[in-house]
């Protein structure tokens, strides 16, 4: 059993090829192989966002705080609100 204090896992700034804008990570789990387990929670700072990329083996997103935007490849931009999960 391994416990990770509240403030005991450094925050990073997004890096430039993946945000723009200000964001920061705070990853404070990420299981070992073989698991694909991980956490993040990602702050955007307004105007910031993601470059379109890809997730093979999916992603799920829980909004808890903001108000964002969230599009599929090729579908409509959908307004995110805290609460959703994508």
């Amino acid at each position: 059993m391994e416990i990770k204090r509240v403030g005991s896992v450094a925050s990073e700034k997004g890096p430039a090829d993946w945000f723009t804008g200000t964001v920061r990570i705070d990853a404070p789990f990420q299981s070992p192989e073989p698991a694909r387990v991980g956490g993040a929670m990602v702050t955007f700072d307004p105007g910031a966002r993601t470059a379109w990329h890809t997730h093979p083996l999916g992603q799920t997103l829980l909004v808890v705080s903001g108000l964002g935007w969230a599009q599929r490849e090729g579908g409509p931009v959908e307004e995110i609100r805290p609460g959703n999960i994508i």
